[in-house]
């Protein structure tokens, strides 16, 4: 049998400086990047520190030459992104900081969901299972998630 290894998920941005902005918080870093002018993209690669090969491309469809600029609705086949983290409430608290609404807060101290400038799901899941906590505790959900 072939060997398959995961490479990347592609998810489409309209503002690529928020997107990895919001990424970094959750801390994934740009490995790569580059722009192909005469298709009018830029791709951007995220990952992990040490998990390079596990990556997150960020795909940039530049303006239309009138300035007009696609939209991008949420595909029913895509149900979210999942990292797992070390402290699932210093990085909830680190997005709300940063003005990121914690669609459903972390109450049971291991799973949360935020989303991405372009809306995209992202679950936080704890790397094992901090105590319930206030305010995540009482904290209700907001919005889809």
């Amino acid at each position: 049998m072939p060997v398959t290894k995961y490479l990347h998920t592609m998810i489409r941005v309209t503002d690529p400086e928020a997107t990895v902005r919001f990424f970094g918080l959750i801390g994934l870093r740009e490995t790569r990047r580059f722009s192909n002018e005469k298709g009018r993209f830029t791709l951007i690669f995220l990952a992990a520190p040490g998990q390079e090969d596990a990556e997150v491309e960020l795909t940039y469809n530049w303006p239309a030459e009138d300035g007009s600029q696609e939209e991008y609705g949420g595909g029913r086949n895509f149900g979210h992104l999942a990292y797992r983290v070390d402290d699932i409430y210093a990085t909830c608290q680190r997005l709300m900081d940063a003005g990121v609404t914690i669609n459903r807060p972390p109450r049971d101290g291991h799973m949360a969901f935020v989303r991405t400038p372009d809306g995209i799901s992202v679950e936080l899941l704890q790397d094992g299972t901090l105590e319930s906590a206030e305010p995540w505790a009482s904290m209700p959900n907001v919005g889809e998630w």
